[in-house]
């Protein structure tokens, strides 16, 4: 947990906010309180440059659920896997549900191996929709949806969302912490950006 502490700082403009938040930890009021940018798995042991598969990654998170509730932060109660909803006689399911006890809704999680595509963003989109309508209760708020992707195209995914619910994230996630010389080369660009900024 300290090495993640120490990137984000790293990679941070706001480095006095992020130690205070570590130090005093996130008031969680918004969606945004809770989604990471990037979210670091390599607790799932997945060697590099193996093939796996989005079932071979959703069995390892939840073998090891737990550390991935960590992962996920403060509130989160785990729901179920391969979630099924059916609409029009069509069944669906939704990799990973949770509910997040301090927003009081629902949180769904979609695995994808690769790069995030404009149908996945579609999809999501659905899947808020159902459980807007459908297994909301009168007290919950609006659920919230996280596409976990390798690779994140932001013009992509700028595009693919506009419009849409704002409760749709699309985050990456690292199998693997940087070694020794990329996390030289990142400490590296850090100070030589703040020494150019001044």
């Amino acid at each position: 947990m300290e090495f993640a502490l120490f990137l984000r700082l790293a990679v941070s403009r706001d480095k006095e906010g992020i130690l205070s938040l570590a130090q005093v930890g996130i008031e969680i009021q918004t969606p945004e309180d809770v989604i990471k940018n990037t979210y670091t798995l390599e607790f799932l042991n997945i060697p590099e440059l193996k093939q796996y598969s989005e079932g071979d990654m959703e069995q390892r998170i939840i073998d090891n659920l737990q550390i991935f509730l960590l992962e996920l932060g403060k509130g989160f109660t785990f729901v179920g896997r391969q979630y099924k909803i059916t609409v029009n006689n069509i069944h669906y399911h939704v990799d990973l549900v949770f509910y997040h006890r301090i927003l009081k809704c629902f949180v769904l999680i979609d695995l994808k191996e690769n790069s995030v595509r404009h149908e996945d963003i579609g999809q999501m989109n659905m899947y808020l929709g159902y459980f807007a309508m459908e297994e909301n209760m009168p007290d919950d708020n609006a659920s919230i949806g996280i596409i976990l992707s390798k690779n994140k195209d932001e013009l992509l995914v700028e595009y693919a969302t506009s419009g849409m619910d704002s409760n749709l994230f699309v985050s990456k996630y690292e199998l693997y912490l940087p070694n020794r010389k990329e996390l030289e080369k990142l400490v590296y660009n850090i100070l030589h950006d703040d020494i150019q900024n001044g």
